[in-house]
């Protein structure tokens, strides 16, 4: 998948090199290879998903799936279509702009106001109308593609539950994608749900379980060239750290509070160590929101820089760009097979932190029972 991703970049990016003879009767000269914009781009959110450009008949092409644009203006009002009528940016649709680094540069917008794939109005003339707001309610690719890997996801569940129910796996041996899966069920409940949550872990349970495969899920996807990075996205890891603090707040109790509020400390350090415990409260789910966000937003990355090593050296010499492919395409398959262990890896630390924190929450309860039997 990684030596497959890099030939297509290779073959039909849009890269041009520096030099051209200085005719001035030659055509308009390309944009020069823009890093910054290829790793940008593929790591934020977008209006489609976009494979690969390509040139024939003087003209670029884009291969790509577009998708649904729902925009509301308190003075325009509720507008909806589809993104490939923006035509990446060259046309504006029923009052409105897709903004990209050409036309930002071009009406000089101000960058820490304004950014590329933002969608903002403009008037008859084309231009851009700073004091009409612009909300976008769009299906945006990493919406999109978290929807579809929340219903793979569910779908895979169902066709397992399906098979227990009619015996398969329980009197005989579990197949197919049973016996891939069973093994890391089982796994997160003996190795992370019942050492941490206890006598509870029936309880939790489905929650990690549930947890670790939508990270998993999302991660792998992310690794199919032209998707989203859904598991890099910070939002979506603040919404699964939200989650997690619900569950800890509802899951404590008294023990856990006095815990906090009356630490079994000496008194000279006792009201420092409050501070620190009540610190620790919201420390824990930003964790798990920072861990993961990095994470998997770092490997996309290095994979993207690998591969733009080839235009970068491209702009220099032709004879360079080349020279350079095999060992970019050679270091990104490598990371690839990292990818994927990371995106195991990650989903587990997750799971585990999670079913720590919660366990920590009641863990004062799971003591006194212990004394009292």
């Amino acid at each position: 998948m990684g030596a497959t991703f890099s030939l297509v970049l290779l073959i039909f990016f849009n890269t041009s090199f520096a030099g051209q003879n200085g005719d001035s009767t030659a055509p308009k000269k390309e944009k020069i290879f823009d890093a910054d914009e290829v790793i940008f781009g593929h790591i934020s959110d977008g209006h489609e998903f976009h494979f690969f450009s390509y040139h024939s008949g003087g003209k670029e092409h884009h291969v790509t799936i577009p998708l649904p644009v729902i925009l509301y203006s308190p003075q325009k009002g509720l507008t909806s279509f589809m993104s490939s009528s923006f035509e990446h940016g060259e046309k504006t649709v029923k009052g409105y702009a897709l903004l990209t680094g050409e036309n930002m540069e071009e009406w000089k917008l101000d960058s820490k106001k304004y950014h590329a794939g933002q969608i903002i109005a403009v008037n008859e003339h084309g231009e851009p109308e700073p004091g009409v707001k612009v909300y976008d309610f769009s299906l945006s690719r990493n919406v999109v593609q978290m929807i579809l890997a929340l219903a793979l996801l569910v779908w895979v569940m169902l066709v397992i539950a399906k098979k227990y129910k009619r015996g398969e796996g329980v009197k005989t041996a579990p197949k197919g994608i049973q016996s891939l899966l069973e093994p890391v069920i089982t796994f997160i409940r003996d190795d992370v749900a019942k050492p941490n949550l206890g006598h509870k872990y029936e309880k939790y349970l489905p929650y990690i379980e549930t947890v670790f495969f939508f990270i998993l899920f999302n991660a792998l996807i992310a690794l199919i060239p032209g998707s989203a990075n859904v598991a890099g996205n910070i939002a979506f890891t603040m919404l699964l750290a939200l989650t997690a603090f619900v569950v800890i707040l509802i899951s404590s109790n008294k023990h856990y509070w006095k815990h906090i509020f009356w630490p079994p400390v000496p008194l000279g350090v006792k009201f420092i160590l409050i501070l620190v415990e009540i610190l620790g409260v919201f420390t824990k789910p930003f964790a798990l929101m920072i861990r993961l966000f990095a994470n998997m937003l770092a490997g996309h990355i290095i994979i993207i820089c690998l591969v733009s090593l080839i235009f970068i050296f491209g702009t220099l010499n032709k004879v360079a760009g080349y020279s350079a492919s095999p060992f970019s395409v050679a270091f990104v398959v490598f990371i690839y097979f990292i990818e994927i262990l990371v995106a195991f890896l990650q989903a587990y630390i997750f799971a585990m932190l999670t079913a720590v924190f919660v366990g920590q929450a009641f863990e004062g309860e799971h003591h006194d029972e212990e004394v009292h039997l």
